[in-house]
């Protein structure tokens, strides 16, 4: 039988995983893997930091729906992945990583670019391996895969000694994956759906609750249709936009610390919350012994462990989002007629217009000075809420949130969970790499951009048109905002000033860049930037002091908005 070395196993099983991009960076316990990726069929990306290998792996999986790849090499390459699956283990991102390591020789002698990454990320992925024997090297692929897709998806690393990736073994080219102590729940329970059902028929002030969990179960279409039958009010979570109509009627608005003071209100004062994929984080919850008070909750989720973790629950449903939404609208569709509905859900429906007209996001546009809503406000005008959006994180992820209507989850990529800035562009380098021809935009700040700006020359070195859009406040705008509204305006190492020149940093990349420092700019500021061909910077220069609004304060219900 014909043997070959770990490097081309590596290739062979990832083509047989349909993977045809790989993120990553060079270095020597990884050189093997490299010398034989010039006879497969995968594109590979070169990144120029491996956190940025790790975040476009990230933008992939979300806006292709498939496992994101990357490879680096042992050590500081391997440690630098860190923040990047962290990432993704906070928004159960499907992926996989492959590190190098010394040979298994070495391991425990402090070798040269030796550190224990199984160890270190064991806290943040879904599994990882440490492959001691070249024999298992084929099924810890095929398994790293399985895992990182099925269930609740998940970063998985595989961590592959030099000893392992030289060795030579036959190819058994393994079908199936079985992990007898592993078996997810994919079907709910029938009669707890049919409780949701009887709920549903009685409830006067109802409301329905999405997250990531839709997005990534492709559920989008289910849940809208859910919705629409019901005839209830929609609100998300961050990770939930896109999966409803941000235009229809039923939209709430995002909901929790920066959500709109309908979704808020309309959570607060619900009789019944029907929460789909979502995990009742704390930006969304608040206080959590006043959130939702006055209403039954039902939560359905793929993962049990989420269920009941920050606020109880009356009716868990565990199974995935698709499957679940699928049957309860069939339930819907045989046992409930809208005329049916108590009488008082009209009122219901007069209050939330109430709040959605006498509250509603604002902002006041002067002809001096740029308001960074306004310029998100163009560029969704501008692309009819078709572009795939990828954010920093801060007051422009926020305002992204808040001001461009998604249509669709697959187009919204953004570090909910653990917050990471940098994020957002090496993100968009993903997506765009795996929707080619497809509009992909970051919007950032003059903060987070810089975090991992070098990726600029890997969007440039393959023709990567990613356009960013830089809402510059000089300042690093969230954490000066909580300063202003409670540290008494003490700006304490928040002021960036001192910044590059952005449309000569592009240039010098190769790139191009555009500058609007007036409101009369900006529209033809955003269209020379999407019209122009290639990797292009936008910078809008913006009110250096502009909040984001409403605003729930740490440990405050979410009734509780600052509005001004």
């Amino acid at each position: 039988m014909e043997e070959f070395t770990g490097a081309q196993i590596l290739w062979k099983a990832l083509e047989d995983e349909g993977v045809d991009t790989i993120f990553g960076y060079p270095g020597g316990a990884v050189i093997d893997y490299y010398h034989e990726l010039t006879n497969a069929n995968i594109k590979h990306i070169l990144v120029r930091h491996e956190q940025g290998a790790v975040h476009a792996a990230d933008g992939y999986a979300r806006a292709t729906g498939k496992v994101g790849v990357s490879i680096v090499t042992s050590g500081p390459g391997a440690t630098n992945t860190v923040t990047g699956i962290a990432t993704a283990y906070m928004d159960s991102i499907p992926m996989v990583v492959f590190t190098g390591q010394v040979p298994t020789s070495l391991i425990g002698n402090d070798a040269f670019q030796e550190v224990d990454i199984v160890g270190i990320t064991r806290p943040c992925t879904k599994h990882n391996y440490l492959v001691k024997d070249i024999n298992d090297l084929e099924a810890t692929i095929k398994e790293a895969f399985y895992l990182a897709k099925s269930g609740r998806p998940g970063p998985v690393l595989v961590d592959i000694p030099k000893d392992i990736t030289t060795g030579r073994t036959a190819y058994k080219n393994i079908k199936d994956v079985k992990m007898p102590s592993y078996n997810p729940n994919y079907k709910p329970n029938m009669k707890q759906l049919q409780r949701v059902v009887e709920l549903i028929k009685k409830a006067e002030k109802p409301v329905i609750f999405g997250g990531g969990g839709i997005a990534l179960s492709k559920s989008a279409e289910a849940f809208t249709k859910f919705a629409k039958l019901t005839d209830i009010h929609v609100t998300t979570s961050l990770m939930g936009l896109g999966t409803f109509p941000g235009t229809d009627e039923k939209w709430l608005g995002m909901l929790g610390m920066h959500g709109t003071y309908r979704a808020n209100m309309a959570i607060s004062e619900a009789d019944l919350i029907i929460a789909v994929g979502v995990r009742f984080d704390d930006r969304v919850t608040g206080k959590t012994d006043e959130f939702a008070a006055k209403a039954t909750i039902v939560h359905i989720d793929i993962d049990p462990t989420s269920i009941h973790k920050n606020v109880s629950v009356d009716i868990p449903i565990v199974g995935d989002c698709k499957l679940t939404l699928e049957a309860l609208n069939s339930l819907v569709e045989t046992q409930i007629e809208k005329q049916a509905m108590p009488s008082e859900r009209q009122e219901w429906n007069q209050m939330v217009e109430e709040w959605k007209n006498t509250t509603p996001l604002s902002y006041d546009q002067n002809e001096e000075v740029i308001k960074p809503q306004y310029v998100i406000e163009k560029l969704f005008d501008i692309t009819n809420g078709d572009a795939v959006v990828s954010t920093e994180v801060g007051q422009n992820q926020m305002w992204a949130a808040q001001y461009y209507h998604f249509k669709n989850p697959d187009n919204w990529l953004t570090s909910g969970g653990l917050g990471t800035m940098g994020y957002g562009f090496p993100a968009a380098i993903g997506a765009q790499a795996g929707r080619p021809g497809e509009l992909v935009v970051d919007i950032a700040g003059d903060g987070s951009i810089q975090m991992n700006i070098q990726e600029l020359a890997t969007a440039v070195q393959y023709n990567l048109p990613v356009k960013i859009v830089i809402l510059n406040n000089r300042f690093l705008g969230m954490v000066r905002q909580w300063q202003g509204l409670f540290y008494n305006k003490n700006y304490s190492g928040t002021d960036m000033t001192h910044a590059p020149d952005f449309v000569k940093l592009a240039e010098a990349y190769g790139a191009k860049g555009f500058r609007a420092v007036k409101p009369s700019e900006v529209e033809e500021t955003l269209r020379k930037g999407i019209e122009a061909e290639g990797p292009v910077i936008m910078e809008f220069v913006v009110d250096r002091e502009e909040n984001v609004y409403p605003m729930v304060p740490a440990g405050a219900p979410i009734t509780k908005m600052l509005l001004v």
